[in-house]
């Protein structure tokens, strides 16, 4: 498909010329207004970045598959329009393919969390410069086998950040419902979005025990509100989880809020954003190169997230495999 193709055309890129960049775009992305304004951000992005392809997903899944057969097919160069969510996708594609694809980010969903750690821009016509001027990276990516929502064992590669306890069922209300959608799409609508999901989960919060092994460590019992495993900084629409992480240093960075009362996180929200909350004593963090958790209690499943998706539940084992991905970073990242 050529830039700027009707959405109604077939979704998967095949004949397009495999010497340019692909554009794997989710229409569903930022509530669908992805779809709205991709006339205008397809010529946008034109104008500032060059020639390209384009290929839209229909479903959830088809970012990988797109990405797969075209990296298989000789794309070098493709680049994931959409959120964190689509972001995994296409990433996952590039990774499952075997071949040395690079990534992009063309921002345009609710979150924009791993955008965050890159520098990317927001905006198309910026964002767009920061991939035709920008510098190849290699970065590191996470690892997690678990059990996906048909009780089947699955793996997944994760970009950013992945989790379970709070940040799980703030997830699964951004995504059932919006209260904020008289705003503006963008940034902005996606905080509030994750605000108000935030304050409404804290007060019905349900601590979990899980039992965890860490690296080398003995397993045990851990009671947990949020247990997060970073391999960037952000998530839940710009909270600084991981302040000190690094997507180059070979290691997760695991963040775990332990036993903390609903009184107490509504008073330090906005340790969050700040990146100060790991100075609350009821925060623990550390690096980390494996590690495997599962529910204390078997018969009772704990969903996790994957990037801003929920694909299953626990029992979980994640890995770092380090300098696995080039990525398309701004020269001033």
């Amino acid at each position: 498909m050529l830039e700027g193709s009707p959405l109604s055309e077939n979704h998967h890129e095949k004949n397009g010329d495999p010497s340019l960049p692909l554009v794997v775009v989710n229409p569903k992305s930022a509530g669908g207004a992805t779809r709205d304004r991709w006339a205008a951000a397809a010529s946008d992005f034109r104008a500032h970045f060059g020639a390209f392809s384009v290929a839209f997903t229909k479903a959830a899944g088809d970012g990988i598959h797109i990405t797969e057969s075209a990296a298989r097919g000789g794309r070098r160069f493709i680049i994931a329009c959409g959120g964190d969510g689509t972001i995994n996708e296409v990433a996952n594609g590039i990774l499952s393919s075997g071949e040395d694809a690079e990534l992009g980010i063309l921002p345009s969903g609710t979150g924009g969390d791993f955008r965050r750690s890159l520098g990317i821009p927001l905006g198309t016509a910026q964002a767009a410069r920061a991939l035709k001027d920008g510098i190849t990276k290699r970065i590191d990516v996470g690892h997690v086998s678990f059990i996906d929502n048909a009780g089947i064992p699955a793996e997944r590669y994760f970009l950013n950040v992945s989790s379970f306890g709070l940040a799980t069922s703030i997830i699964r209300r951004v995504k059932s419902t919006s209260a904020f959608d008289w705003l503006p799409v963008g940034g902005f609508r996606g905080k509030a979005n994750f605000a108000v999901a935030t304050l409404r989960e804290v007060i019905d919060m349900d601590p979990k025990l899980v039992r965890v092994a860490i690296d080398d460590d003995e397993p045990t019992n851990l009671q947990t509100v949020n247990f997060c495993v970073a391999n960037a900084r952000y998530f839940g629409g710009g909270m600084m989880i991981a302040p000190g992480a690094k997507l180059d240093d070979g290691r997760l960075d695991l963040v775990n809020i332990g036993d903390i009362s609903t009184l107490r996180i509504l008073a330090n929200a906005h340790t969050l954003y700040l990146g100060t909350h790991e100075q609350l004593p009821e925060v623990k963090s550390r690096l980390v190169s494996r590690i495997e958790v599962a529910p204390h209690d078997p018969a009772s499943p704990i969903p996790l997230e994957i990037d801003g998706e929920l694909p299953g539940t626990l029992p979980a084992v994640y890995d770092v495999i380090p300098s696995a991905l080039r990525v398309r970073v701004p020269r001033s990242s």
